[in-house]
């Protein structure tokens, strides 16, 4: 049976792609396995499930044929990349009679679908997760940031090769250089011969004839590393970014991933409505009657605001192109709701002039 992708993330098949990216997120965070209570098997699940209902063209295959076809098919040669099928597996539940003679199944799968067969492998490294604090500003605008990081990387001695500079490579003598083991097995088929990475050259084929001295011929050790992370502008707090392969290394195999998670601090003046600041301002009462021009601070500095005559109380007024930064050539608007403030306690004289203005049906 196929996964069910909705219900992993817990959303419904007509859930927009936001919705779709916050429900990763959540579930991204919540069984991130740095975290205490995480599950590294179900964050595994959520990023695949999110790989493929993120991608138009995987989440309509999904749709269509509850698989995803990662390779195509047509006449390119490709054939099936195996991405959620292994036919491996197929032929590893034990039993009956059948065919005989050490027949490898998966080279027979390999000719019928115009090559590729089953892709080795490859371990991965770690996820790894980080928390930065922006200002309000810094998530108007974007911001870079240099982040130093303890994580397990590529010796800087070897290049993650596990040998020590100079040393000659030998072949290994597991598998003959091959960098692959087979191994025949019993199956309702007959025999059936299974192919699988060589466990001491990791499918290298050699290995160093002197080891490292640095990494003690593991070809990764654990270090500090600095990481530039570009924030971008207009992010929201609680945003999640992914840094592809800038997460802990395999000695042989790719990086993982990197997850930044934002937290952005609040203003005491502006609050964010989309790609819009929206910000109050307190008035006179003579201001709004008669209009004046008030002095006011923006994330770009300070700037002149004049105040029509006979504004009403909650009128708001718009600077454009002060607000949120969406692209280099795109920006959201200020918006400024006016307060008029009515006196506690005015002077005699000030009542009389009122009591006049009130006579006139002001």
């Amino acid at each position: 049976m196929s996964k069910d992708y909705y219900k992993i993330l817990g959303v419904e098949r007509s859930s927009s792609k936001d919705d779709i990216k916050k429900a990763f997120r959540k579930l991204a965070h919540k069984y991130h396995p740095d975290k205490k209570g995480g599950d590294e098997g179900k964050f595994k699940e959520v990023n695949e499930a999110y790989s493929v209902l993120s991608d138009d063209k995987k989440k309509g295959e999904y749709d269509a044929y509850g698989r995803v076809f990662e390779g195509g098919s047509g006449s390119s040669g490709q054939g099936f990349s195996g991405a959620d099928f292994d036919f491996s597996d197929l032929f590893r539940q034990g039993g009956g009679q059948g065919f005989s003679g050490g027949i490898n199944m998966e080279d027979i799968f390999e000719n019928f679908f115009g090559g590729g067969g089953r892709s080795q492998s490859r371990s991965r490294g770690r996820d790894i997760s980080i928390d930065i604090q922006l200002s309000f500003s810094e998530s108007v605008f974007g911001v870079k940031r240099k982040v130093l990081i303890n994580k397990l990387s590529q010796c800087s001695t070897c290049q993650g090769t596990k040998a020590k500079p100079g040393s000659k490579l030998e072949k290994c003598s597991s598998c003959g250089g091959k960098g692959k083991l087979y191994e025949t097995k019993r199956s309702f088929l007959g025999s059936v011969t299974v192919e699988r990475v060589c466990d001491s050259c990791s499918g290298a084929g050699e290995l160093p004839k002197e080891k490292c001295e640095n990494c003690s011929g593991l070809g990764v050790l654990k270090k500090a590393e600095e990481i530039n992370v570009d924030i971008p502008s207009g992010i929201s707090d609680g945003e999640m970014i992914r840094l592809t392969g800038m997460g802990e290394a395999s000695s042989d195999g790719i990086s993982g991933d990197l997850y930044v998670k934002i937290h952005v601090e609040r203003h005491s003046l502006f609050r964010r409505e989309g790609a819009n600041l929206i910000m109050d301002l307190n008035i006179k009462v003579t201001d709004a009657i008669l209009g004046a021009e008030y002095s006011i601070d923006t994330l770009d500095g300070e700037i002149k605001l004049k105040i029509p005559q006979g504004v009403s109380f909650g009128e708001i007024l718009k600077i454009p192109n002060k607000g949120v930064v969406i692209s280099p050539n795109r920006r959201g608007d200020l918006l400024i709701k006016l307060i008029i403030k009515t006196p506690s306690s005015i002077s005699k004289n000030a009542k009389n002039l009122l009591e006049e203005l009130q006579k006139e049906g002001i």
